[in-house]
């Protein structure tokens, strides 16, 4: 495959993952079925041996009782061939118990299997029932939000075209400077809506796996140029230092830049809101073995460590600041994830926190 050949490198869509936890589930219950049953027998096995057992003490007991009261007119012989006799009947018949016990738990297994199959069958059919009315919901509500965005994005557009004339036609004097400041803010407020139309769409994607990648050679320092350019204007303003370096890093590497571009901005947007002023928000980037790490780390407030696992999750927030939906670094850790490589974080309350994340070079389409 072409390095520059749009691929799509999902994880398992949510389908897959049902499916997978359904067929675990079903080898587990299988499993315990088996161990249920094997158990069951060898404890039945085990009770007709103690019964056998204590019948033959009972007998043996009887048998030397009857040798030492026994009148020495009656021949032994007649009494050996005798019990040699019942021994040889009472054999016959608990083989032949062994052999009906055998029997019926053998027709049992039969009996259990094809209750299971015909079970499993109904359960199949009522899985695909359910799942064409889930596929026919969420292509409606894909098809929903997908017009929607449109129309939305639409007049996003339209309210930034006017903002911009009112910027750019606004008078001069106070009230011309109240109308920029409002002017500004509505653009703002369009940027962030524009963002969270665009989460959404992306985590139907996901949610899909349809996370489209186009990868190719990136200059890795353009992809630090650009994100400190869209970011230092906001550090800047709340007094916090943004800076970028790299170390032995490849001046070329193989990703999606754009999609690269919208993680580095993910995890900066967050730095900063969660970093005070004075503090500072670095990103790095580093060669390690056959991949290229990007961190970004700030002296922020830092996350609780029994919060830490989840910060990756759909719609998971930790702090209290409830601006946005809480996709931010579920997106991101899927658009990692589709180039094949891994995303992580460390933090400590009051100390700060960094994101990590890793991409393959060359990436696993490639190799």
């Amino acid at each position: 495959m072409a390095r520059d050949e749009q691929i799509d490198r999902p994880d398992l869509s949510q389908r897959e993952q049902t499916d997978e936890s359904l067929r675990v589930e079903r080898d587990k219950a299988d499993a315990r079925i088996a161990t249920t049953k094997t158990a069951t027998d060898d404890e039945a096995n085990r009770v007709v041996r103690v019964a056998r057992d204590l019948a033959d003490r009972v007998v043996q007991d009887a048998r030397d009782h009857a040798d030492l009261t026994r009148p020495p007119s009656v021949p032994g012989g007649t009494i050996d061939r005798a019990r040699e006799l019942a021994d040889a009947r009472l054999e016959d018949t608990r083989s032949d118990a062994d052999a009906k016990l055998e029997e019926q738990r053998a027709d049992r297994a039969r009996y259990l299997a094809d209750f299971l199959a015909v079970e499993r069958e109904a359960t199949d059919e009522d899985m695909t029932r359910e799942r064409d009315i889930a596929d026919r919901l969420v292509s409606s509500r894909d098809e929903l939000l997908a017009n929607v965005s449109h129309d939305i994005r639409s007049l996003l557009g339209a309210l930034g075209m006017n903002t911009d004339l009112l910027l750019k036609h606004a008078p001069e004097g106070p009230a011309g400077d109240r109308m920029r400041r409002y002017a500004v803010a509505n653009k703002r407020l369009a940027a962030r809506m524009n963002r969270l139309v665009s989460d959404l769409l992306d985590v139907s994607s996901i949610d899909g796996g349809r996370i489209s990648l186009l990868i190719e050679p990136v200059e890795v320092a353009k992809i630090l140029r650009d994100t400190v350019e869209a970011f230092e204007t906001i550090a800047s303003t709340k007094g916090i230092a943004l800076d970028a370096s790299i170390a032995d890093a490849p001046a070329r590497a193989y990703m999606d830049g754009g999609r690269v571009l919208q993680v580095l901005a993910n995890l900066i947007s967050n730095a900063i809101k969660f970093t005070p002023a004075a503090g500072r928000v670095s990103i790095r980037v580093r060669a390690e073995r056959s991949e290229i790490v990007f961190s970004v780390t700030d002296t922020g407030i830092g996350i609780p460590s029994a919060e830490l696992p989840r910060v990756f999750e759909r719609f998971r927030q930790i702090s209290k600041d409830r601006r946005g939906l809480g996709l931010g670094l579920h997106i991101s850790k899927s658009i990692i994830e589709a180039h094949g490589g891994r995303v992580w974080a460390e933090s400590e309350v009051g100390a700060g926190s960094a994101f990590h994340f890793a991409l393959p070079q060359p990436p696993p389409s490639s190799r």
